[in-house]
């Protein structure tokens, strides 16, 4: 079954969806840091039916170069990833390269899931300061559709945050789904949390599944799971480190793997690991994570208005006060903002004191140890990383929602 991924991201929906057993045709995504990203995934998976993981490993280790590993991956490697802005109404420019891809393939499958910003309540009160009247992305639900009218696919799952069903008063919502109804498909929408789907994170998402009106389909039922897994069961086998740590290979501290890092792949059989990297802290910041750390051992969060006056970095002592979050027992909903700071993703160790690691972040999202991501600029990739890594699917979610997708067409069809 085979399937194009729209607002592709680092490509945590794809990989949950190759996992299943689907086989992508292309990945369409706008930020080129996040093409790299999914030419690597690419390249990774390529090697891997292959045979031939020992190049992927040398990549990770440095050894050979990125313009090396995707030729040593050939095939569609590269081609299949296309970035490109997906537009409203023009996307000509996008559907010729499809088109090219997919040859005679019927497509089954389309997933993925505009920016989710403009639909989140954070990003709807950012906007009120904003000049501009409406944010655009909330429209790019007609881009997706476009893709929809051209390919035909029985399924197609879009994903969002929960916001987009209040985001202007229900109207995004509404307009979306008459949309889609007008061509050709029915749809239901229905809220999940990640943890549901055993990832260690509380991450509420908003599921949209639609299928064409001539198919005898409905939203799956999908199976949670009761998670009783807790951050150190992400965190502990990682190398204790400081901040501003640079050394892009690092080993693990404990040979031992737990239930649950073995039984979603997280860790692979793999004897290192790549990207636990963090960023550099002032002693200001240093101090409050401290303080930060000292009451969540008490079950507390840190308001900024506890924070003495000549320690304190904000003046504003009313407004976003959880400004400084310890990453808790069950870890709170990783966004794109890590990538700006990493004061709502404090590491609970205070002998290690700083924020969390891209490594710890992709953990906390669920992605496997050997996925590396990319930036535009080859070892300048901390900040890109943290960006996707915020805005990405989950996988492990990913995967238990294709499974049942899959299982659903391939008993009906």
């Amino acid at each position: 079954m085979v399937y194009i991924d729209l607002f592709a991201g680092a490509g945590g929906l794809s990989e949950g969806f190759k996992r299943a057993g689907f086989v992508p045709i292309a990945h369409v995504e706008a930020n080129s840091s996040a093409c790299f990203t999914l030419k690597t995934r690419n390249a990774y998976h390529a090697l891997n039916e292959a045979g031939r993981l020992e190049i992927y490993y040398s990549y990770l280790k440095g050894e050979i170069t990125r313009k090396e590993l995707y030729e040593a991956a050939g095939g569609n490697t590269c081609t299949s990833v296309i970035n490109q802005k997906i537009g409203v109404r023009d996307n000509k420019k996008i559907f010729n390269q499809i088109d090219e891809l997919k040859g005679d393939h019927d497509i089954d499958l389309i997933i993925g899931g505009p920016p989710c910003q403009a639909y989140s309540y954070i990003g709807r009160a950012a906007m009120k300061n904003s000049p501009k009247k409406e944010d655009e992305r909330t429209s790019l639900y007609l881009g997706y559709g476009k893709f929809l009218k051209r390919y035909n696919p029985k399924v197609f799952v879009f994903e969002n945050v929960p916001g987009l069903r209040t985001a202007g008063n229900g109207k995004y919502l509404k307009n979306l789904i008459k949309y889609f109804d007008s061509i050709g498909y029915h749809l239901e929408d229905r809220e999940w949390n990640a943890s549901d789907f055993g990832v260690v994170q509380n991450r509420e998402r908003l599921i949209i599944v639609g299928w064409r009106k001539d198919l005898n389909f409905s939203y799956p039922d999908f199976e949670t799971v009761k998670n009783k897994y807790t951050r150190a069961d992400i965190f502990d086998d990682l190398a204790k480190i400081a901040p501003d740590h640079k050394n892009t290979v690092s080993y693990y501290q404990t040979k031992e793997v737990n239930t649950y890092l073995q039984e979603t792949g997280i860790r692979n059989g793999v004897d290192f690991v790549t990207q636990h990297v963090t960023r550099p802290h002032n002693k200001r910041d240093l101090d409050i994570y401290s303080l930060a750390i000292e009451e969540i051992r008490y079950s507390r969060r840190l308001k900024n208005n506890q924070i003495p006056e000549g320690k304190r970095t904000q003046k504003n002592v009313e407004d976003f006060l959880d400004r400084f979050k310890v990453v808790d027992h069950k870890p709170h909903t990783v966004i794109a903002h890590i990538a700006k700071d990493g004061h709502h993703f404090i590491h609970p160790d205070p002998n290690q004191l700083r924020s969390i690691s891209v490594r710890e972040a992709a953990r906390i999202q669920s992605f496997p140890d050997d996925f590396f991501f990319e930036s535009c600029k080859e070892g300048q990739y901390r900040t890109a990383a943290f960006r996707q890594i915020g805005n990405a699917v989950p996988p492990l979610m990913a995967y238990s929602i294709a499974l049942k997708i899959k299982n659903q067409l391939e008993n009906d069809y």
